[in-house]
């Protein structure tokens, strides 16, 4: 006779079981495949909260670069010129503000290369 797991071992099964939902046939139902793949998950998504931080600022820079080079500079000349004109505003604003409102981020780089 198999005997019934007690109250904190059915616990721990069941957060498995429970972080399983949605998954596709056993996955969802057993607990030894539930556990697998749960951990697994909880990996990616650990692994992915950093790359999502990298992945952003590289967009950033991207499109920071390309207005830059529309306005007749490149994103390390930019970068620079800030930086030596004492402005300080971070990648996320300054891609902000190339994207939605062109007109500020040239004003921007303008001030920046005259103060450089």
């Amino acid at each position: 006779m198999r005997a019934i797991p007690k109250v904190p071992a059915h616990r721990k099964r069941r957060k498995y079981v429970k972080a399983a939902k949605g998954f596709f046939g056993g996955r969802h139902r057993l607990y030894r495949t539930a556990r697998e793949v749960v951990e697994r998950a909880w990996q990616f998504q650990y692994e992915h909260r950093r790359l999502r931080k990298r992945d952003f600022r590289r967009l950033w820079i991207v499109r920071i670069n390309a207005a830059a080079r529309q306005n007749g500079t490149t994103y390390s000349r930019l970068m620079n010129a800030l930086k030596k004109a004492n402005i300080q505003i971070n990648r996320k604003m300054l891609a902000t503000l190339a994207v939605e409102d062109p007109a500020a981020f040239s004003k921007i780089v303008k001030t920046a290369l005259e103060n450089a």
